[in-house]
């Protein structure tokens, strides 16, 4: 082959698959992710005691926004989305901060302020985009092994279901759970090819098939419209209140950094050179974009998630037109009820056992990014400690800070903002305040030849540097190009990804319970 058809040569991520290939990635995708906005929906309908009618709306414009979300950030246009295979959700610790500031201060209140929020992240953006070098990959990877054991706990619960539930350690849920689990593991054993990369879903349908013989899915209401047309406002003309929505203004803050972690943990799984001062905000900006109209519509804050990593990872499919597939296959579940209602109607149970897989990986993916870190350095390893510190506490003991006034209270038991903001903290004051090559090199075990530069930071430096030389996304190197100008290069082909819904206690209670990410 010429070097000429060998520049020709797209990356992966910008490959794409024919339909036959396509359609079934991107339902797989839509599958393991689709709990979440329907537990998020109802969640919010159960605690504010919405009318079903009304409930069934906010569920049908979440699945639209979360799609037209996916499609921005896989396609990425005009600085918005980082043309990478994203899909996005409503955020877990957003809907309980709505919920919080709905109960208090009334709905059209909780709308304003998820509207000032979104346009408080095209405000701030410009300064964050300035600290970026603070979030090498030790802090990234915290967040992510943070994030992935939250999603684990979540995906556990709708097996087990809620621990002060009647139905908690049901024999048959968690029976259905852990054949789910098992299920996808020898699947990945036994199939090959395309099938092999298909798993997850084969997994998830083959275990819902089992519980409909066992008798443990309870067969969708088809009846009513068959589409849904989303109001405008549905909960009248938003009022917007400033110190109502600190809490959520202050999420922004932690969410930004937990974007940028997504966004690199994204490029590294397939293998894309970026610039993360230039991707991230990119991110940041679809965030805000698809947050500020969904919220029109009485959503919470949108927000890209990394849940479908794990099956970017497992599948080793790596084209964003995957994930862009997948938003348009939620845009016609949001707009056609009944499809809604039949993908609401798989068990929690196996719900959960996918998702625990999935996140599983995800946090195997976190460990391995703190594995490049130098954990020997006594600094890092309390940069990690400190971050995890914070970070699972809320997870590992919920409602450790429920004495708490609120507003502190919610910030605080979010975990992944909470263990990003440590973990960036420690880093600073551990890594870059006052240190300096003769102070390292007093150290015992230190080595000269090895020191940074005065003005390099010590946590995650090299990963730093390697990030500031890449090009940017739009300008990155072809797939054929990176691998003849590094013949070293591996392209890993590894393997295995949201929600909560209990299946042994009803939609109602569990939600109550919040049981959302």
């Amino acid at each position: 082959m010429t070097r000429s058809a060998e520049v020709r040569t797209p990356h992966p991520v910008d490959e794409i698959p024919p339909a036959r290939k396509i359609i079934p990635f991107g339902l797989q995708h839509v599958l393991v992710m689709s709990a979440a906005p329907i537990s998020s929906v109802f969640l919010v309908g159960a605690s504010l005691q919405l009318d079903p009618d009304l409930i069934v709306q906010l569920l049908s414009i979440t699945f639209v926004f979360s799609g037209i979300g996916s499609i921005i950030q896989s396609m990425g246009r005009w600085g918005f989305g980082v043309r990478l295979p994203f899909m996005m959700l409503p955020g877990g610790a957003p809907v309980v901060m709505f919920i919080a500031i709905a109960s208090e201060h009334g709905p059209a209140t909780a709308t304003g302020a998820v509207l000032l929020t979104a346009v408080f992240y095209f405000i701030v953006l410009p300064v964050f985009s300035r600290i970026i070098k603070f979030f090498p990959s030790l802090v990234i990877g915290t967040m992510i092994v943070i994030v992935g054991v939250n999603l684990i706990r979540i995906n556990a619960l709708l097996i087990t279901g809620q621990p002060d539930s009647d139905a908690f350690g049901d024999p048959m849920a968690i029976g259905l759970g852990v054949m789910t689990i098992v299920l996808i593991v020898l699947l990945f054993r036994v199939l090959r090819g395309m099938v092999r990369q298909l798993a997850v879903m084969i997994g998830l349908v083959t275990a819902t098939g089992i519980a409909a013989l066992l008798g443990q899915v309870d067969v969708p209401d088809l009846s009513g419209p068959v589409a849904t047309v989303p109001e405008l406002f549905p909960f009248g003309r938003p009022e917007f209140d400033l110190l109502a929505s600190v809490p959520l203004l202050i999420f922004a803050l932690a969410s930004m950094a937990e974007a940028t972690g997504q966004t690199a943990i994204n490029a590294e799984i397939v293998g894309k050179k970026i610039d993360i001062t230039k991707a991230a905000p990119r991110t940041i900006r679809a965030d805000a974009l698809v947050s500020l109209f969904a919220g029109m519509f009485g959503t919470s804050l949108m927000v890209t998630s990394g849940e479908n990593i794990g099956i970017v990872r497992v599948s080793n499919v790596k084209s964003r037109f995957v994930t862009a597939a997948a938003g348009v296959i939620l845009i016609v579940i949001g707009l056609i009820t009944p499809v809604a209602r039949i993908i609401y109607a798989i068990p929690a149970p196996v719900v959960g056992g996918t998702g625990v897989v999935v996140f599983a990986i995800l946090t195997v993916i976190g460990l391995q990014m703190l594995g490049r870190s130098d954990l020997g350095d006594q600094r890092n390893m309390l940069v990690v400690a400190a971050g995890l510190s914070f970070g699972l506490l809320p997870i590992v003991v919920p409602g450790a800070y429920s004495g708490l006034e609120s507003t502190l209270g919610s910030i605080l038991s979010s975990g992944v903002a909470m263990g990003a903001l440590v973990a960036v903290l420690v880093n600073i004051l551990f890594n870059h305040i006052g240190r300096s090559r003769s102070a390292d090199a007093d150290e015992p075990g230190a080595s000269t030849d090895d020191a940074p530069d005065d003005d390099a930071p010590r946590g995650g430096q090299a990963d730093e540097r390697a990030h500031a030389d890449l090009p940017d996304h739009d300008e990155a190197p072809t797939h054929a190009e990176a691998e003849a100008s590094d013949p070293g290069r591996s392209n890993p082909r590894t393997t295995a990804e949201h929600d909560p819904r209990p299946r042994t206690t009803s939609r109602a209670d569990h939600d109550s319970h919040g049981g959302t990410p």
